[in-house]
């Protein structure tokens, strides 16, 4: 009868305005006389594991270790590439402006004026002698011919250089091209200096971090004949001595900013004790002392 009357109960129900109902009483099993909560006992509720405090801390310790190890560690991989640059590039501190600009090139107006004037030469010393050969046979008479013959002798020692510049500070045709070519021998054997077994303008165009100039398409060519090793050999002409020079003054720039750089980024590992300082090549007096009384001479 307890167990009818405590199924057919309303469960309690907490309602605003009033308090809420009185738990009802533990029901008795009727035929073995047992609490309910003993027949079925009550599920124990797993309480959540304490946080572990210290292991995290230990992790953001590690963590706060692991950083300066990575920044340390990317630092010196900076410095060595930029240290395998220095050394990959330096020979464009060899340059010689003055060789590869040419000053004293013949523009061609000169060319030109030194032509004409050689046309002339040309056109003189034929004439005269066509005037002394008229007379051979006959056809002038002879004091004409001697007349020419005499002209022919005079313009053909004109143009002889000894005798050319006793009167005329002009230089002539011929010089100006043997000019040119001298001049351009020595700016392609500059450049095989410069570039070396390895080639040197496609090592410096790795420096365009520092100058984004190096990047530009019209050093394309050279960059890939230097590559090829055989820039020295296709630079035939002025403007393509030009356009070297141009990129070896935008890799000069590249090379100081590099520099520049690469002591910075050393100063600043030697401040943070990643890196000890570069051993001076200071001699004490100890070290002068010491080989003058080994070399001395007993009297």
């Amino acid at each position: 009868m307890a167990t009818t009357q405590a199924r057919t109960r309303p469960s309690p129900v907490l309602q605003p305005g009033r308090p809420a109902d009185p738990a009802p009483p533990v029901p008795v099993a009727a035929e073995t006389g047992v609490a309910a909560h003993e027949v079925h006992p009550p599920i124990p509720v797993e309480s959540e594991p304490p946080v572990a405090a210290p292991l995290d801390e230990g992790a953001g310790s590690a963590e706060d270790q692991s950083a300066p190890e990575d920044d340390r560690e990317a630092s010196m991989m900076r410095q060595s590439g930029r240290r395998r640059l220095l050394r990959q590039c330096e020979r464009v501190l060899l340059l010689d402006f003055n060789t590869l600009a040419m000053p004293d090139w013949p523009d061609n107006f000169t060319m030109a004026a030194a032509r004409r004037r050689r046309d002339i030469w040309l056109f003189s010393a034929s004439l005269a002698a066509i005037v002394f050969l008229a007379g051979v046979p006959g056809i002038v008479p002879a004091w004409i011919a001697g007349t020419g013959f005499g002209a022919f002798v005079l313009i053909v020692l004109a143009g002889i250089p000894f005798v050319r510049r006793l009167y005329s500070g002009q230089p002539s045709y011929i010089d100006l091209l043997l000019r040119r070519q001298h001049r351009m021998r020595e700016a392609r054997s500059h450049i095989q200096h410069l570039e070396g077994a390895e080639g040197l303008a496609w090592q410096c165009a790795m420096m365009a971090e520092f100058n984004p100039a190096l990047r530009s398409p019209r050093f394309s060519g050279l960059v890939n004949l230097s590559e090829k090793r055989s820039l020295a050999r296709e630079l035939r002409r002025r403007d393509h001595i030009r356009l070297f020079l141009i990129y070896m003054l935008e890799a000069e720039k590249a090379y100081e900013r590099l520099q520049h750089a690469y002591f910075e980024g050393h100063q600043t590992a030697i401040d943070k004790g990643w890196a000890p300082p570069e051993p001076t090549d200071e001699v004490t007096e100890e070290d002068h002392d010491v080989p003058q009384q080994a070399t001395a001479r007993p009297e």
